[in-house]
């Protein structure tokens, strides 16, 4: 068991918040969907096998939907949320969305130059298949001229005039447009679930499609830019470094006193903990009458006072 195993302690742990990814190599599998049929049962052999007392799983829907799972059958379970796309219900806060954010920020700037110097509209495409807020926040913070997210399929009758004017009435003649990975385009067949799964995405992703929509409709260049997985890729963020300290040490405390069969999480910003059963209840996404105006293809921020510091 020793090659399946890895002790956390302090010196397999030291330096761990400087880097990204995983110590651990854990998989994407869902043991309920192998191809060798439901593994659950020998989940919980091994869990005895090994003597674990209280799991404390970290990932996204799926990860913490199969934790639920286990909670019911009786393990005792600690949930933390952590997914750049941010969509696990029950929480505002998953771990990894604000480097995700920060990121996608920066290399959106980054390509002004170039977009710039062609004068094309470039087109960033961002993770989130379910929920459009990656590219939300991140069209927002880089005041990218419209941003398509995954709630609101795309009417390029509305679309592409607004960016053609955007690249008009800029002097560097030039528009950037962010779109979610799970967006859609009015006029396209709706996308099959497995073609959307991160393990099979499409060859042509919608970033692409939409660039090749622009170009026939307009004749104006286009630069397609899938920031992807670097959105995911090198040391967390000082925000992600301090929600991550303090949902460990949180897990941690509600083991002591007993209380599992809990996800912590941050709800209005404060630190607090659900059932881990929650997220079951359904899908976090974007609240467009709120925070979107479909209109427009831009955030709407209607009303700052009183509203959490993620807006949500």
């Amino acid at each position: 068991m020793a090659d399946c195993t890895m002790p956390l302690n302090p010196d397999t742990v030291r330096g761990i918040d400087n880097l990204g990814g995983t110590i651990l190599h854990s998989s994407r599998c869902d043991p309920r969907t192998t191809s060798q049929g439901d593994r659950t049962g020998h989940v919980l052999a091994m869990l005895e096998r090994l003597g674990i007392d209280v799991v404390v799983t970290m990932g996204g829907d799926g990860t913490l939907r199969f934790s639920a799972h286990l909670s019911q059958l009786g393990v005792k379970i600690i949930s933390v949320p952590k997914t750049m796309d941010n969509d696990v219900f029950g929480t505002d806060f998953c771990l990894g969305f604000s480097t995700a954010i920060t990121r996608s920020v920066t290399m959106t700037h980054a390509l002004r130059t170039t977009c710039a110097s062609h004068e094309r509209i470039g087109v960033v495409e961002l993770f989130g298949r379910r929920s459009g807020e990656t590219a939300l926040l991140a069209g927002f913070l880089s005041q990218s001229d419209r941003t398509v997210i995954a709630e609101v399929p795309a009417d390029l009758d509305v679309l592409l005039p607004l960016l053609l004017e955007d690249k008009r009435s800029n002097p560097d003649n030039y528009a950037i447009c962010m779109i979610s990975e799970g967006a859609c385009i009015i006029g396209e067949s709706a996308p099959d679930e497995m073609s959307t799964r991160a393990s099979q995405r499409d060859n042509v992703n919608v970033g692409a499609r939409l660039a090749q929509e622009i170009e026939a409709r307009s004749g104006q260049g286009t630069i397609v830019q899938e920031i992807a997985y670097l959105m995911r890729a090198g040391e967390p963020d000082a925000t992600d470094r301090m929600v991550g300290f303090a949902f460990g040490a949180y897990a941690v405390q509600l083991i002591e006193e007993g209380r599992t069969g809990r996800m912590v999480c941050l709800q209005d910003g404060n630190y607090n903990s659900v059932p881990a059963a929650t997220v079951l209840e359904g899908t976090r996404r974007v609240s467009v009458p709120g925070l979107y105006d479909p209109l427009s293809y831009r955030a709407s921020l209607l009303k700052v006072e009183g509203m959490p510091m993620f807006l949500y």
